[in-house]
């Protein structure tokens, strides 16, 4: 495991860091943190494992402060985000998803499901929350709720997908409210398109072009929803 935290440090940061790794490691095994979890970090993105034992500390209890259990995985997904950004950046960012029309309860549910999604370009999570609220009728606590749907791509992956939400719900194949829009929104690729286009093919032959961006929702007639709920930020 030693050998493979150098081969991954030593361009980022120098193997003199080596020695913050010990009491860090022992700072997470003081708090139960799984063995595996340790070793996935250390041997995988060792940078989290890397800061001045003082500093390490504060984030470890940053995130037990924001309700996060040590013994669970996201335990360690948080502690590689928030090594990744300072106070202020932490700040902008939180106060942006409360433009976004969250609350703080909204906040710390979506952090403590996945907190990788605050890992992402403030633009890039604003213009996912805009699209999901304006054009599909979400609520933002919904968003929050399903904060995965937030580390997928808008243009290849979630407008895709509501496209094909939309012209099931034109044609008559689903009801508003049928299926969770977030499951299918965080389904696999080939789940999906055999769950909601190979499946309706004969009923909707266009879905496929839909999907791919072959065709687009205006060249049927159809659109999105107009809330105008949240504004690109």
């Amino acid at each position: 495991m030693v050998a493979v935290f150098l081969k991954n440090s030593n361009r980022a940061f120098g193997v003199k860091l080596l020695s913050n790794l010990a009491p860090n490691v022992s700072v997470l095994r003081a708090i139960q943190v799984p063995e595996s979890s340790i070793s996935f970090y250390v041997t995988y993105h060792p940078l989290v494992m890397s800061p001045e034992t003082s500093k390490f500390k504060e984030s470890v209890n940053k995130i037990i402060n924001l309700g996060i259990l040590p013994s669970s995985f996201t335990f360690m997904k948080a502690l590689q985000v928030i090594s990744q950004m300072d106070a202020s950046k932490w700040r902008r960012k939180t106060e942006l998803y409360r433009k976004c029309g969250w609350t703080e309860d909204d906040f710390l549910l979506a952090f403590r499901k996945n907190p990788m999604f605050m890992s992402l370009s403030e633009e890039k999570c604003s213009s996912k929350i805009e699209f999901l609220v304006n054009k599909m009728g979400w609520q933002p606590a919904e968003v929050a709720d399903r904060p995965d749907i937030l580390t997928h791509s808008l243009e290849k992956s979630i407008i895709p997908r509501c496209s094909v939400i939309r012209v099931l719900q034109y044609k008559g194949l689903m009801k508003k409210g049928e299926l969770s829009q977030a499951t299918m929104l965080i389904n696999s690729k080939k789940r999906f398109l055999d769950r909601f286009v190979t499946k309706y093919q004969d009923q909707a032959p266009e879905l496929l072009s839909i999907f791919q961006g072959q065709m687009s929702l205006a060249e049927l007639g159809v659109g999105f929803e107009e809330r105008g709920g949240v504004k690109q930020l």
